[in-house]
């Protein structure tokens, strides 16, 4: 004879029956990655200046407020197709949009690289011609145009590191002191 008593004690004190208590720790674990998810989301939003309304306003009604808003609270699971989009939106890489508890890859920044937009257009086109170009070409296939400043990857820094007959370190240096990048830029000196 089953010990019902037993049975039901196990389900109270794990919140279910004795075989789902991983399934419940597996369902808490992507709804903190939704949420930390959802943090990114909202953070890139914000630096841009926008309302839930003014990103259904700006994508033309692509991209409703309800449903961002549910993807930043984490209350809806956003697929990968639907990420990238709202990357590409943003004018962002994806990565900049996944949680702190990614695992690292050996292609990645080890800081970002963020040109202040603002601040190159008020330096003499002699001078960073190459890279306002660069960069107007970026907004263009992004379709961003908010105009304060560009993500760019590491591979587009060495194909400007090209451009202008630098290397990468030395190119960083330059757009530090035109006040491009700011000094954080800078790559961690190794002991």
């Amino acid at each position: 004879m089953r010990n019902h008593y037993s049975e039901y004690s196990a389900q109270q004190s794990h919140g279910g029956p004795p075989d789902r208590l991983g399934e419940e720790t597996e369902n808490h674990q992507m709804g903190d990655y939704a949420k930390a998810l959802g943090a990114k989301l909202r953070g890139i939003r914000q630096q841009q200046g926008l309302s839930l309304h003014g990103v259904e306003q700006k994508s033309g009604g692509r991209w409703k407020a309800v449903v961002v808003g549910s993807y930043e609270r984490g209350d809806r699971a956003v697929t990968v197709q639907k990420l990238a989009e709202l990357a590409d939106f943003y004018g962002v890489p994806v990565v900049e949009l996944l949680p702190e508890g990614r695992v690292p890859s050996g292609a990645e920044p080890a800081t970002k690289i963020v040109i202040n937009l603002e601040r190159l257009q008020q330096l003499p086109a002699e001078k960073v011609g190459p890279l306002a170009r660069y960069a107007a070409t970026i907004q263009s296939q992004r379709g961003d145009y908010n105009g304060k400043v560009l993500s760019i990857r590491t591979e587009d820094l060495r194909s400007l590191a090209i451009i202008y007959d630098m290397t990468p370190g030395e190119l960083t240096e330059q757009l530090i002191d035109w006040g491009v990048l700011p000094p954080e830029a800078r790559p961690a000196k190794e002991d």
